[in-house]
């Protein structure tokens, strides 16, 4: 999910500057903050569910929120581009764009909202951490990458951290765990495709550009779903739910991915990655207080086992391009 940049060897310094040195030090903090806001999304999720908000009315509003602040982003990307003497990018490279979006940004959402109707935020957010792993996987069998020994490693321990938590949610909560854990694996597949065909657009018409017109096509198709699905009656929102729904799209959406892109400048991808480990961990410790979720040792012993598992391979992919 990072981008390899060639570095050139930098020119001789005699001493660090105070700014130079203040630039790690922000990168991990933007880092931090980043993966903690993440980590508030399963939060506020499950808490719209406790106040009867289904998932289609659910997903528009989060759409609602943030198309309006993309298009300005996108507005404000085309002025540079046009500064620069930059033209529009190719139709085809903005439908590949449009549909790849649908894919990452709609369906995976679509499938992870459904998902957490059935089982706890931070199985939710384990599950959908793994998902680098499925990059690896349908990399090597469908665009020409390879299975790495660290890899298959990396993938068994993820795998049974996570049939750990799995079998302690089916002693629990029977077949809702089956059904959710199923759906947000749905969500992490096709983010995983997401990531694999997204490098072409991104490549040609810049990260910025595409991230908009990705999440503005998968917003307008989770509004006509919302249309479809209860017509053009506008749903009845407290002032609470309201805010909710802004701090979705804001706070857990919009938000981190700056400022992960700001660390990743920073410190590079390899601390980002490391530091990005806090996403799980503190979606597990918000649903705990906030929520009320139980957390045994079972489940304590299996978020080891994911955590290891990813953190492995984020460290030996990493190393690997180096």
């Amino acid at each position: 999910m990072s981008d390899i940049q060639d570095i050139a060897s930098p020119p001789a310094v005699s001493a660090p500057t105070d700014s130079a040195r203040a630039l790690p030090l922000a990168g991990y903090v933007f880092a931090a903050l980043g993966a903690l806001l993440f980590a508030t999304k399963g939060i506020i999720i499950k808490l719209m569910y406790a106040e009867q908000i289904g998932v289609e009315t659910l997903l528009a509003l989060r759409m609602a929120f943030a198309i309006p602040l993309y298009l300005i982003i996108a507005l404000w990307t085309l002025r540079r581009r046009a500064a620069k003497a930059m033209g529009l990018p190719p139709r085809s490279v903005l439908l590949r764009a449009a549909l790849v979006g649908l894919l990452g940004y709609y369906l995976a959402s679509y499938l992870d909202f459904l998902g957490l109707v059935f089982i706890t935020a931070h199985f939710e957010r384990l599950i959908l951490f793994t998902y680098p792993l499925f990059v690896m996987i349908f990399g090597a069998l469908f665009f020409g990458g390879r299975m790495t020994a660290w890899g298959i490693a990396a993938l068994v321990l993820s795998y049974l951290g996570l049939a750990i938590i799995f079998s302690a949610g089916i002693t629990h909560s029977g077949s809702d765990t089956t059904i959710g854990g199923l759906l947000v694996f749905g969500a992490a597949l096709c983010f995983a495709l997401y990531q694999l065909l997204a490098k072409q657009s991104i490549t040609v018409m810049g990260s910025a550009i595409f991230t908009c017109i990705a999440m503005i096509s998968a917003g307008i198709a989770a509004l006509v779903q919302y249309v479809v699905v209860h017509g053009l009656m506008l749903p009845s929102l407290s002032a609470y739910a309201l805010a909710m729904c802004a701090a979705l799209a804001i706070g857990a959406t919009i938000m981190p991915s700056f400022l992960l892109n700001a660390a990743l400048e920073r410190i590079g991808p390899q601390a980002t990655a490391a530091i990005g480990t806090l996403s799980p961990v503190g979606t597990i410790i918000l649903a705990v207080i906030i929520l009320g979720e139980p957390f045994s040792l079972t489940d304590g012993l299996g978020t080891l086992f994911v955590l290891a598992g990813v953190g492995l391979y984020s460290w030996m992919d990493q190393r690997a391009r180096n």
